[in-house]
C-alpha cells in the first residue's frame, strides 16, 4: 500500500490520533493535580509564614538581622511539614519608620505528573508582614490582694496571669513607651509606699474630723490609751490621791510640809528674817521681816497625745472624702478633701507601681503580693483611674503623632466588704451595698474619661455573680465570670491577645 492511500484511507482512525494525543492529555490532566498538590502546600505554608512573623515579632526588636533570620527560620520549621517540598529558605526583615517585619519563604514541590511534559518542580513563593499601628497601650492593672485570694490557687494563677500579660504587652511595644503598664494591688486600702510620708498629697491629719492617722498612732502621757480621744479623755490631779476635780483643787501643798492640813494653817505660818522671832509680831517688832509659806493649789489636767513620726506609717490610705473617691481629681494642699488619708492598715498590701515599661521590676511587682484583708474594689479602681490619668503620678507626655487607648482591668474574687464609709478609720465587715454605690458612680466617670474597662469575677465560693462588675465593663463581651482559678490565666491571655491587636497588625 502506497503511502498516499495510507493518509487517504479513513478506516481506523481513532486508535493512532488517540495514540499521538495520549501523552499531553496525561500531562495536562497530571498538571491539574499538580497545581491542586501546589496551592494547597502554598496555602500551608502561608499560615506558617503568617504564625512565624507573628511570633517573631515579640522580639525582633532586640535582635541582630542575622538572629532574626535564624529565629524565623525555626519558627517555620517547627510549624511547616508538606511531603515532596524542598527545604524553604525564610529570612526576616525589620525595619524601625514605620516599624514593619517581613519575613520571606522559598521553596519548591516536586510534581509527578507535569514530569511527563519535562516539569519537574514548581516553584513556591510566599511573604507576610507585620505593622506596627500608631496605636499605643496604657493599661492598669487592678488587681485583687484580699486575703480570700489565698484559697483555690487563685494568688498563684494570678500572678501566673499576670506575668503572661505582661510579657504580651511587652511583645506588642517596638520601641520604649509604645507600652506602659501600672500595677494597683488592693484589699480594703491601697499601699502608696511608704517612702511617700512627706508628700503633702498625704493627709495624716484633719482638721475636720477627730480620727485621722496622728489621732490613731501615737502616745499618751498617762495610762495606755491607744487613741487622741480617749488619750485626752483622761485626767489627774498633780497632787496624788485626788481622782476628781473638786478634791484636786481643793486640795495643795505647803512649801513647809509640817503644814499641809490646810490653806490657811499653811499661809498663817512663816519664817522671819530675824532666825530667833518664831511669830510674825515678834519679828516685825523686832524689825524684822517675816515670809509666809506658799501654798499650791491641786492642778486637774488632760493627758497629752503626741502623735508617731510619719516615717513610721506602713503606705497605706484609705478613701478620698467624698465625692473625691469616685473621680480622679489631683490632690490639692489648698482643698484637704482632695488628699489621701493614710492609715496604719494592718493587712496593707505591697505597694503600687505608677505607669512604667521596666518589665523587670513590673513583673517584681507581681511576685511580691500577697493575699490579706478586706475587699474594696472600689479604691483600686480609683487607684488605677489615678494612675492613668493624674497626680500624684508622675504621667508620661502623650505624643500627638499616636493615637492613645487606655485600659483598666479589674479583678476581684468577692464582693465588697470593708471600706473607709460610714465610719472614718472603720469600714464595716460584711457585705455593704453602700460601696457598690459609690463604685458605679466611679466606674461611669472611668468609661465617660474614655477608659476601657475589663472586669474580671473569680467565683470559686457560689457568691452571687457581681452585677456591680457586669455593669462597670465596657461592654459586655468585656465581663469575665470564673468559676476557677485555672480560668484566669486563660482570661488574661484572651484579653492580652484582644490588647496587642490594637498595637499590631498583620
Amino acid at each position: 500500500m502506497s503511502i498516499m492511500r495510507f493518509i487517504q484511507d479513513r478506516r481506523g482512525s481513532i486508535a493512532p490520533m488517540f495514540g499521538f494525543l495520549v501523552v499531553p492529555l496525561i500531562g495536562l490532566a497530571g498538571a491539574a493535580v499538580d497545581y491542586s498538590r501546589a496551592n494547597s502546600t502554598r496555602t500551608a505554608m502561608q499560615a506558617s509564614l503568617d504564625a512565624t512573623a507573628l511570633a517573631l515579632s515579640k522580639d525582633v526588636t532586640t535582635l541582630t538581622a542575622a538572629q532574626a533570620t535564624q529565629k524565623a527560620q525555626d519558627y517555620f520549621n517547627a510549624n511547616f511539614s508538606r511531603p515532596g517540598t524542598s527545604t524553604v529558605v525564610v529570612t526576616a526583615t525589620y525595619t524601625s519608620n514605620p516599624s514593619t517585619l517581613t519575613v520571606s519563604a522559598t521553596g519548591s514541590i516536586s510534581t509527578t505528573f507535569m514530569k511527563v511534559m519535562g516539569i519537574s518542580s514548581m516553584a513556591l513563593n510566599s511573604t507576610s508582614t507585620v505593622t506596627w499601628g500608631m496605636t499605643r497601650l496604657r493599661v492598669a492593672l487592678v488587681l485583687d490582694n484580699t486575703g480570700s485570694m489565698s484559697s483555690a490557687n487563685k494568688m498563684t494563677a494570678l500572678k501566673t496571669a499576670a506575668k503572661n500579660l505582661i510579657a504580651q504587652l511587652q511583645a506588642a511595644a517596638s520601641t520604649n513607651g509604645d507600652v506602659y503598664v501600672s500595677i494597683i494591688p488592693f484589699a480594703k486600702d491601697v499601699n502608696v509606699d511608704p517612702v511617700n510620708y512627706s508628700q503633702t498629697w498625704v493627709k495624716f491629719a484633719d482638721p475636720n474630723v477627730t480620727d485621722d492617722w496622728d489621732d490613731n498612732n501615737g502616745s499618751c502621757s498617762k495610762g495606755n490609751a491607744s487613741t487622741k480621744s480617749s488619750c485626752t479623755s483622761q485626767y489627774s490631779c498633780s497632787i496624788s490621791g485626788n481622782y476628781s476635780q473638786s478634791t484636786c483643787t481643793s486640795d495643795g501643798v505647803c512649801s513647809n510640809t509640817n503644814y499641809n492640813s490646810s490653806q490657811n494653817t499653811c499661809t498663817s505660818h512663816g519664817t522671819c528674817s530675824k532666825s530667833s522671832y518664831t511669830t510674825q509680831s515678834n519679828c516685825t517688832s523686832n524689825h524684822g521681816t517675816w515670809t509666809p509659806y506658799t501654798w499650791t493649789a491641786g492642778v486637774w489636767s488632760a493627758a497629752t497625745w503626741t502623735a508617731d513620726n510619719h516615717n513610721t506609717w506602713t503606705g497605706c490610705v484609705m478613701d478620698r472624702d467624698q465625692n473625691y473617691d469616685t473621680t480622679n481629681t489631683a490632690p490639692s494642699v489648698g482643698t484637704i478633701a482632695t488628699l489621701f488619708p493614710a492609715e496604719q492598715y494592718d493587712a496593707c498590701p505591697v505597694p503600687m507601681m505608677g505607669l512604667s515599661y521596666n518589665w523587670s521590676a513590673l513583673n517584681s511587682k507581681i511576685d511580691a503580693m500577697q493575699p490579706n484583708g478586706g475587699t474594696n474594689q472600689a479604691i483600686g479602681l480609683q487607684w488605677g483611674f489615678q494612675s492613668l490619668t493624674s497626680a500624684p503620678f508622675t504621667i508620661p507626655a502623650m505624643d500627638p503623632n499616636y493615637t492613645y487607648s487606655q485600659v483598666i482591668i479589674l479583678l476581684s474574687d468577692g464582693l465588697n466588704t470593708q471600706d473607709r464609709w460610714p465610719a472614718y478609720g472603720n469600714g464595716v465587715t460584711q457585705y455593704n451595698g453602700s460601696i457598690d454605690a459609690r463604685q458605679q458612680i466611679l466606674c461611669n466617670n472611668v468609661k465617660a474619661a474614655g477608659i476601657t474597662i475589663y472586669t474580671v469575677q473569680v467565683n470559686t465560693d457560689g457568691d452571687p455573680t457581681s452585677t456591680l462588675l457586669q455593669n462597670c465593663a465596657s461592654d459586655s463581651s468585656k465581663f469575665f465570670l470564673l468559676t476557677s482559678s485555672t480560668g484566669i490565666v486563660t482570661t488574661f491571655n484572651q484579653i492580652g491577645t484582644a490588647l496587642s491587636a490594637l498595637r499590631i497588625t498583620r
